[in-house]
C-alpha cells in the first residue's frame, strides 16, 4: 500500500508518498507561500530530478490538487493514478488530553481535533483544512490524524502537573504536553534495535535537536518527561524561542518597554533563544560560523544551548533513576559533531565517554560511545514522516 504523509502548515505543505511495503520514499515535495503570491511546488520524485511549478495556490485544496497531479504525472510522477494512493497519514501538533494514540479520522475526531485548537492556534487549524482538502480531493480514501503530543500522554501527574492553582488545569486543561513525540516514539524505538534489544527493557533518553528542541525521558517503552510543555516554548534554548526561564521576567519587560503580552510572547517565540542571544542568526550552523571567527556572543548562545542540553540529560537520569542509552537527533543533533561532543563531556559521571572517531559522522546511524561505555551514546536519524506512515498502516490495514 501507498500512504501519502501530509504535514500542513498555515502556508505551506510538505509531503512524502511511502511504500509501506519496502518503506521507500517514492517522491516528497513542499508547497510554499499557499495563499500568497509566488505559490511554488518543489516535487522530488525517488531516482528523478527535482521539478519546480509556480501557480497559484489561492487555497489548500489547490495545493493537494497539485500534488495528486505531480505524483500522477507522466514525466516526474511516480503512480499512474489517485488509486494508487490507499491512505493518507496528516501530522496533528496538538491532541491535548483526548489522543494517546493515532486515529482514524471521523468527524468526531475532526470536533475534538478543533476543541483543543486553542492550545495550538498556529497548527491545529492548518492541520484540520490539509485534513479537509484531502477529503474533498479524495472522498472515501482513509485518513489518519497521528498526534504529536500522542507519545507523551503517559506522563504521569507529577511530571505534567504545573506548580499553579489546580482549577487552572480543571478549566483549562493547562498542563505539560510535550511535543516532537513522533519522532521521541520511533527514536526511541530504534535506537534500542540498534543496539539489539527492546525499548520494553531499556531506560533512554532522546535530544531531539533542531531548531526546536526537546529532551524525553522514555522508560521501558513509555515516555515519563519532556522538556516541552503546554506548548513548544518551554524547555530547551531553541533557534528562535527563549526556552526556560524566570516568568517574572515577562512582566517586568512589558513594563519596561511598554509590550502587551501578545508582543512579549511573539518576542519569546520568534526572538529569543540562540537568535536573539547571538544576534547572528537563528540557524545554528551559521551561529558556529560566527563562533570560528571570534563572535563571543555566538559562543555564548551555543555553551548555553549545549549546557542546557546536558542539564536535561542530567534531570531525565534522575527521573529514571538510571539510563541505559542517549541518544541524538534532528538536524542539530545528527550533523553537529562538535556539539555532541560538547554535550557528552558533561556526561562522564554516567561511566560513558564518547569515541572521536565514531562521532566524526554527519545524518548517519552510529554508535558513537567508546567500547565499554555503561551507557551508551548513539546518533539515531529521525523518520517522522516514516513513522507516521507506520502508524497509519497499523490503522487502516
Amino acid at each position: 500500500m501507498n500512504i501519502l504523509v501530509i504535514n500542513c502548515g498555515s502556508s505551506s505543505l510538505k509531503y512524502q508518498l511511502i511504500d509501506s511495503n519496502s518503506e521507500k520514499v517514492l517522491a516528497k515535495g513542499l508547497c510554499e507561500r499557499i495563499g500568497i503570491d509566488g505559490s511554488l511546488l518543489t516535487h522530488t520524485p525517488a531516482g528523478k530530478d527535482k521539478v519546480k511549478i509556480e501557480t497559484p495556490m489561492p487555497n489548500h485544496t489547490v495545493a493537494i490538487q497539485l500534488v495528486i497531479d505531480a505524483l500522477t504525472n507522466a514525466e516526474h510522477g511516480v503512480i499512474e493514478s489517485l488509486d494508487e494512493i490507499g491512505a493518507v497519514g496528516h501530522r496533528v501538533v496538538h491532541g491535548g488530553e483526548k489522543f494517546a494514540s493515532s486515529v482514524v479520522v471521523t468527524d468526531e475526531v475532526i470536533k475534538a481535533i478543533e476543541e483543543v485548537s486553542d492550545l495550538a492556534p498556529l497548527h491545529n487549524p492548518a492541520n484540520l483544512i490539509g485534513i479537509s482538502a484531502c477529503q474533498e480531493i479524495m472522498p472515501g480514501v482513509p485518513m489518519v490524524a497521528v498526534f504529536d503530543t500522542a507519545f507523551h500522554q503517559t506522563m504521569p501527574e507529577k511530571a505534567y502537573l504545573y506548580g499553579l492553582p489546580y482549577e487552572y488545569y480543571e478549566k483549562y486543561k493547562v498542563r505539560r504536553y510535550g511535543f516532537h513525540g513522533t519522532s521521541h516514539d520511533y527514536v526511541s524505538d530504534r535506537a534500542a534495535q540498534m543496539l539489539g534489544k527492546s525499548r520494553d527493557d531499556m531506560k533512554i533518553i532522546v535530544c531531539h535537536l533542531g531548531n526546536g528542541g526537546s529532551v524525553s525521558a522514555v522508560d521501558h517503552g513509555k515516555c515519563v518527561d519532556t522538556s516541552m510543555g503546554m506548548t513548544p516554548l518551554e524547555g530547551l534554548i531553541m533557534g528562535t524561542r527563549s526556552g526556560d526561564m524566570d516568568p517574572a521576567i515577562c512582566d517586568f519587560i512589558c513594563q519596561k518597554e511598554g509590550l502587551t503580552p501578545a508582543q512579549m510572547n511573539n518576542v519569546l517565540n520568534k526572538k529569543s533563544g540562540v537568535l536573539g542571544m547571538s544576534g547572528v542568526s537563528s540557524d545554528f550552523r551559521d551561529i558556529e560560523a560566527a563562533e570560528a571567527e571570534g563572535n563571543q556572543r555566538a559562543k555564548a548562545a551555543l555553551d548555553a544551548f549545549y549546557y542546557r542540553v546536558a542539564k536535561y540529560i542530567g534531570a531525565y537520569v534522575a527521573a529514571m533513576n538510571g539510563v541505559d542509552a542517549i541518544a541524538f537527533t534532528a538536524g542539530v543533533g545528527e550533523n553537529n559533531a562538535i556539539g555532541r561532543a560538547i554535550i557528552c563531556e558533561y556526561l562522564g559521571y554516567l561511566g560513558t565517554e564518547i569515541d572521536a572517531e565514531k562521532n566524526n559522522i554527519r545524518g548517519e546511524e552510529r554508535v558513537i560511545s567508546k567500547d565499554g561505555s555503561k551507557v551508551a551514546l548513539m546518533c539515531v536519524p529521525t523518520n517522522e514522516e516514516l513513522a507516521i506512515a507506520r502508524q497509519t498502516l497499523e490503522l487502516v490495514k
